[in-house]
């Protein structure tokens, strides 16, 4: 479902723009952050709303989950992202198996995706802590800001890049860039898992 929006809504944003990028972008945008929210609200009592690998890596660093559930995690979110691609283009009259070559190549696109993970996960971490009924809200925003100030335009899930990689439209990515945005995502969200462990820790009692 969250690939249908993502990859739908880019779609439907590219032909209504009429070549204007940044209104596209914006489409693209709202749907995304406000799809996250509701998607979130309905999957998180349930599974806690895992559709991001990198999440399920951080729940599994801090032992609240098996490796076997993990890698249940995984195939699911994998298999979920990608028929959410096809679910897109069957909607739309495009052809159901494509391939993106829409290069998003460069170190600073790397960084971005590490930044835009970074801040997710911290995110997650953050309003789980102190206010986890504002958890599925703040990830939706979040996700909003970061397509406009990430030059990658914020993936940060790497189920979400290598479906996007299936993709020849607007929200697509070739697949000889995917590598750099997955490699920047787990490096985000290793870091965001050790930075705010950190930052969050409860202080012993003397």
């Amino acid at each position: 479902m969250l690939l249908a929006i993502v990859v739908g809504s880019g779609i439907m944003g590219e032909r209504l723009a009429d070549g204007n990028d940044a209104i596209a972008l914006l489409g693209n945008t709202i749907a995304t952050g406000a799809g996250l929210i509701v998607l979130i609200h309905m999957f998180g009592p349930i599974s806690g709303a895992h559709f991001n690998p990198a999440v399920t890596l951080l729940v599994l660093l801090k032992r609240e989950m098996t490796v076997r559930v993990a890698a249940l995690y995984l195939g699911a979110q994998l298999a979920g992202a990608i028929i959410g691609v096809w679910a897109a283009h069957a909607m739309f009259a495009e052809p159901i198996l494509q391939i993106s070559g829409k290069a998003r190549d460069g170190l600073p696109q790397g960084f971005s995706e590490c930044v835009a993970t970074f801040g997710l996960i911290g995110t997650i971490l953050s309003t789980r802590r102190h206010r986890p009924e504002f958890t599925a809200v703040a990830v939706g925003l979040y996700i909003t800001a970061a397509y406009w100030f990430t030059a990658s335009t914020s993936f940060a899930n790497p189920a979400v890049t290598v479906a996007r990689s299936l993709s020849d439209s607007f929200a697509g990515i070739a697949p000889h860039s995917a590598p750099l945005f997955i490699a920047g995502q787990i490096a985000g969200a290793l870091t965001a898992a050790a930075f705010f462990g950190w930052l969050l820790r409860e202080e012993k009692s003397e």
